[in-house]
């Protein structure tokens, strides 16, 4: 099920019906956007076109390889095994595709090594990149690829998609808000009420923890890294500065916040390179929330 992003969509379905193929595409943008689902969605609908396979999405096909991170990386044994895949005649369908999903985890030995995929592409291959973070790729990886970027999906549009269930008007709304333009999001509050409930938690414990002492901070930092998803925390922390920014730039009421304008848009810049580093390195979690609990 793909959530907004029509002109993305409508370019790829054409792109696929006139069968003028780039190599290389890279769909760049937010988690939980719809990213990987449109990739799927794209490659069944290029499989069936050429293959008229039953491929539904979800299910293998032997012509598509999936690549996924092992351990916060993809590491050159993967890309070295996709590139004698690749080499390899298309099994059902005149071509193969591989979906490489968070590249911005390959390391630096995996992007060289995939770069001479994408110097000297095999016949009759296809290869989405799918990240979050475009700009920690080579650049020599960038420029070979068709950019093919995702934005947050209108708030009235996830509105009305959740209107076509039972939900209450108040719960739509509220998931509507949290989500942040992102179906991902939306799609797992559905799934998951007891979220909706500790979001709601977590942005009144951020309000006490903002308000608190370094001690009660770095207590706080100390507790956070030793969760198992800190960051969906740090998202939260994301979104309750990211409405404060919002309400201040809107409201002339000087009441919305203690804090001025720029010290709120350096907080978000600190949680969006903390969530960057916690989630892509190796970095020492309870250093980087202490580092994050100093800018407050």
């Amino acid at each position: 099920m793909i959530l907004g992003h029509e002109k993305q969509w409508e370019f790829l379905k054409r792109t696929a019906l006139s069968g003028k193929l780039s190599h290389a595409y890279l769909f760049s943008g937010p988690e939980h956007l719809g990213k990987k689902t449109i990739a799927f969605e794209w490659a069944h609908l290029l499989l069936n076109e050429i293959a008229t396979s039953d491929f539904s999405g979800e299910a293998p096909h032997p012509d598509l390889i999936l690549i996924e991170p092992e351990n916060k990386e993809i590491q050159i044994g993967q890309i070295r095994d996709l590139i004698w895949k690749l080499s390899l005649k298309p099994y059902a369908a005149p071509l193969k595709i591989t979906l490489i999903d968070k590249a911005h985890l390959m390391n630096q030995e995996a992007q060289n090594c995939f770069l001479k995929t994408l110097e000297e592409p095999k016949k009759n291959t296809l290869i989405i990149l799918i990240t979050e973070y475009p700009e920690t790729l080579l650049p020599t990886i960038f420029s070979r690829c068709e950019q093919i970027k995702f934005y947050p999906v209108k708030k009235e549009k996830i509105i009305s998609y959740l209107k076509e269930g039972d939900l209450p008007e108040e719960e739509i709304k509220k998931i509507a808000t949290v989500s942040m333009g992102r179906p991902g999001t939306a799609i797992d509050l559905i799934k998951n009420p007891q979220q909706l409930k500790d979001f709601e938690s977590e942005i009144k414990e951020i309000v006490k923890i903002s308000k608190s002492d370094l001690a009660q901070r770095f207590q706080y930092a100390k507790d956070l890294s030793q969760l198992e998803e800190p960051l969906k925390i740090l998202n939260i922390w994301l979104f309750y500065f990211r409405d404060m920014l919002l309400k201040k730039y809107l409201s002339a009421d000087a009441q919305v916040s203690n804090h001025s304008f720029s010290k709120i848009k350096s907080t978000i810049k600190t949680i969006q390179n903390t969530i960057f580093l916690m989630a892509n390195t190796n970095v020492n979690s309870r250093l980087a929330l202490e580092i994050l609990m100093l800018n407050f």
